[in-house]
């Protein structure tokens, strides 16, 4: 069996261990004479399966004890909604800062709870930089203030953590959570799908502080307020069962590998890999701005748009797929979460300097 380097912005790549131990496990998970899929939600076998998810999840984030740690679905999308139903608390509005495709979807799904203000945005700049903090117009009585920690599509990410002073920072990291520490108690509220750097589509993860709670909308489902899926240890309704037991194997391997510092240095330097080339580079081009740029999903244009298809068809010869960019900008995106090891970047840039050797 050959296993081809995937560069699916996600579903995307999971450890090749995680993937053998789940097919080792799939007809028998430790003796149950079960697999996962099979098993009951409220059995002993699962309820140990969820309750060592959350305890890595929370060794790994290093999250407070005074945060709660949902399992959910709807992914992000149902999350733009789910966010405002809960999270307005009696308040009218909400503040919310536009980096990209992604954030615009959250903008517009809020508009239909709350005012939204767009409080800053990085449209006129073609989405290519995080708007600098000190333009941001933030209203201190907004109910939260929202932003996309990393932008899929247009590889645009956070290198900083906002301060918003006491009003709740939300932040939507369905695409870099995990890829390095980062201070939990700085946040009101993160939430992001688990299909990039976690597990298999399927499963949301929510971390929330416990005093923005229990206070949702009369209108959200009982499925969606935080209170009641926090009361019931997220099994108000049956949770991805085995999305969830993905995502614990895949919080194992990332402590055995050294945790969030190592999985840090291990991403910066697989970035540094793609991003030191195109920097050298005048047949490819990266259009975000250096010091916002994403070390999870790298957008790079080439110099002639009529080479895209040949580039992909020759990329997809040598075991390397999923690199056409996304529909809305074109172009190519290599996405590099936790899973792709560097040698698959290596082996991107080797194929790059050929291509280009060839049709510069």
């Amino acid at each position: 069996m050959t296993r081809v380097f995937n560069f699916s912005a996600g579903p995307a790549a999971l450890p090749e261990s995680v993937l053998r131990t789940a097919a080792d496990e799939m007809l028998d998970w430790h003796g149950s004479g079960m697999s996962v899929m099979e098993m009951s939600h409220r059995g002993k076998e699962f309820i140990a399966i969820h309750a060592h998810a959350e305890q890595m999840l929370r060794e790994l984030l290093a999250i407070p004890a005074n945060y709660k740690v949902l399992f959910m679905q709807g992914g992000a999308i149902g999350e733009n909604a789910i966010v405002p139903m809960n999270l307005l608390r009696g308040k009218a509005s909400a503040d919310y800062i536009d980096t990209g495709e992604w954030s615009k979807k959250s903008i517009k799904e809020a508009k239909k709870y709350a005012k939204v203000n767009v409080a800053a945005s990085s449209a006129e700049q073609g989405y290519t930089c995080v708007p600098p903090r000190a333009s941001w117009t933030l209203d201190p009585e907004a109910a939260y203030v929202h932003i996309c920690s990393n932008e899929t599509i247009g590889g645009v990410e956070y290198h900083w953590t906002p301060d918003t002073g006491a009003v709740p920072l939300v932040a939507d990291m369905s695409s870099d959570i995990l890829s390095r520490p980062i201070e939990v108690s700085k946040y009101g509220l993160i939430y992001g799908g688990a299909q990039k750097n976690i597990g298999p589509a399927g499963l949301t993860i929510v971390i929330v502080r416990d005093d923005l709670i229990g206070q949702a909308l009369p209108i959200t489902p009982s499925a969606f307020d935080y209170k009641q899926q926090a009361d019931n240890d997220s099994m108000l309704n049956t949770p991805p069962t085995y999305a969830i037991y993905i995502a614990g194997l895949v919080f194992d391997w990332i402590k055995a590998r050294g945790g969030l510092d190592a999985m840090a240095t291990h991403n910066r330097a697989k970035a540094a890999v793609l991003y030191d080339y195109l920097d050298k580079s005048a047949f490819y081009s990266s259009p975000v701005k250096r010091e916002d740029r994403s070390l999870m999903n790298v957008p790079f244009k080439l110099k002639d748009e009529a080479l895209d298809e040949p580039f992909l068809k020759g990329a997809q010869a040598r075991g390397m797929v999923q690199l056409k960019g996304h529909r809305s900008v074109g172009g190519m995106r290599a996405s590099i979460y936790n899973a792709m090891p560097i040698e698959g970047v290596q082996s991107l840039v080797a194929y790059m300097k050929e291509f280009e050797a060839k049709h510069g």
